[in-house]
Formats: structure tokens, C-alpha cells, sequence
């Protein structure tokens, strides 16, 4: 399998990971992934701003492939092969984007500012 065919697999592996995400037969360590995971793909706001030159897109290159294997690795086989079954027509018209996923990014940034003016000021 060549870096594209990879690449297709884990754009059509999150739609499934949003259903193992809902389904009980899941981990509850791999419902936690998945929730982070499904979170950061659907989130308009990127924890690495894309205006920032290389590392802007790192996270889109790295992170985000790198959450969905290790979240696919954790979710039991007959369950991800049933919630990739369900998801093979979900999302075809794109991914949905709601701002009610950017919540997670933006407290993370609000954090990081937080630690930065104590530091700064204290």
C-alpha cells in the first residue's frame, strides 16, 4: 500500500472512528482517543496555526494520521469493521464542520496564554 492509498484509508477511517466513538462494545481508552480524534478533525481551528510557516502544517501531516492509527489500533477489529461498514456513505460530501469542535483547541490555547502571562508577569 503506497503513501496515497494510506492517505485515503485514514480520511475514510473517521467517519468510522465517530461511530466506534458511539458504539459499546468500545474501549472506553479507545473512546477517549477517538473523541480527541473525531475533536481535532472537525475542528475548524488547528492547534498549530496554518499561517505558521512548516510547523502550520505538521500537525495536518503528522498529528492528525498519527491519532487515527493509534486509535484505530485500539478499537477491537470486529468493531472497527463494522462502523467502517456503517461510514462507507456518511461523510461523502465532506467532513462537517461545526465551531462547537474548536472548543477543545481554543481552551488549550487559553491555557498555554494563561501560562505564559504568569510567567511573564510573575
Amino acid at each position: 500500500m503506497n503513501l496515497k492509498e494510506r492517505a485515503a484509508k485514514l480520511k475514510t477511517d473517521l467517519p468510522a472512528l465517530f461511530l466506534a466513538l458511539k458504539d459499546r462494545e468500545t474501549p472506553v481508552l479507545a473512546k477517549v482517543f477517538a473523541g480527541i480524534t473525531v475533536a481535532y478533525a472537525l475542528s475548524p481551528v488547528d492547534l498549530i496555526p496554518d499561517f505558521i510557516p512548516v510547523l502550520g502544517y505538521l500537525d495536518d501531516v503528522i498529528l492528525l494520521p498519527t491519532l487515527i492509527v493509534i486509535t484505530v489500533k485500539l478499537i477491537p477489529a470486529p468493531v472497527l469493521e463494522r462502523c467502517r461498514a456503517q461510514s462507507e456513505e456518511m461523510w461523502k460530501d465532506g467532513k462537517p464542520k461545526k465551531w462547537v469542535y474548536a472548543i477543545p483547541i481554543v481552551l488549550i490555547w487559553l491555557v498555554i496564554i494563561a501560562l505564559l502571562l504568569k510567567a511573564i508577569i510573575f
